[in-house]
């Protein structure tokens, strides 16, 4: 063929390949999050920025979480000063409403902390579900992860696991890595109960500032971050705001780092 012609057998290779080097290479990590939502973007990116191996496996086709959306489908979300801290440092533009508040487009907000973060090293898979942990010695050294589709067709196909030194739960109100983990096994989270102390009702001044708080370890080697956090620790929802998601973010990738 013409060198000039394009081969639609040699597009398919290209794809299998490359994206089969990627996800080889990406087996053992450093840090493995689940969720690629807001906080596991920027704790994502803050991590891979100091030389740390990190991926974040998505479930859905599309990044951002709840953050894609903005509120009630309008793409515009709100910070406050501490969120846009971080927007100066990744370079997103914002505006003042009124004191205290500022408003960001949230397409632009999502595509660029995953830009950002890409662009620092880690690696994103969407479309990849993590429906387990593994579990060796007591402590998380590792995620299960299937093909999304897998899960929708509800088909019975066994899973694959990548190896991590830490892993971050980060995928906000469902807390789905974690409510795994407890159901299947007889373990106490580092939570007062033991157990998921479960998201409470609306209340965004409350629930801003419990998201990093509660941005913490839960289980030996495993982090909560984001909303996962709140709804982990029995915290408040906070609705299209995301100055404390953005924090809650780059607290956890401190906190592992140290430990890294």
């Amino acid at each position: 063929m013409h060198p000039n012609m394009l081969d639609d057998v040699v597009v398919s290779r290209a794809i299998i390949q490359t994206y089969m080097n990627k996800l080889m290479d990406y087996t053992e990590v450093d840090v493995a999050i689940a969720g690629a939502g807001p906080a596991g973007l920027v704790a994502a990116y803050y991590l891979a920025k100091s030389g740390h191996k990190v991926a974040i496996f998505e479930r859905k086709l599309s990044l951002g979480g709840g953050m894609w959306g903005g509120g009630i489908m309008f793409n515009e979300i709100v910070v406050g000063p501490k969120g846009c801290q971080i927007f100066d440092e990744f370079d997103i533009s914002y505006q003042t409403y009124q004191e205290g508040y500022y408003t960001a487009d949230s397409v632009e907000a999502v595509t660029t902390l995953a830009s950002k973060a890409m662009k620092a090293g880690a690696k994103i898979f969407n479309l990849l579900s993590v429906e387990d942990t593994m579990l060796e010695n007591s402590k998380v050294t590792g995620l299960v992860l299937n093909w999304s589709a897998v899960d929708l067709a509800e088909l019975h196909v066994d899973p694959i696991t990548i190896r991590s030194k830490f892993a971050i739960e980060a995928t906000g109100h469902p807390l789905e890595l974690l409510t795994t983990l407890v159901r299947k096994n007889d373990i106490k989270l580092f939570t007062p109960s033991g157990g998921i102390e479960g998201e409470q009702s609306m209340n965004a001044e409350e629930g801003e500032r419990a998201v990093v708080t509660n941005t913490k370890e839960i289980y030996h080697n495993l982090y909560v971050t984001g909303m996962a956090a709140n709804a982990a620790w029995g915290a408040p929802r906070m609705g299209p705001i995301f100055g404390g998601m953005l924090e809650s973010g780059k607290v956890v990738a401190e906190l592992i780092g140290k430990r890294l």
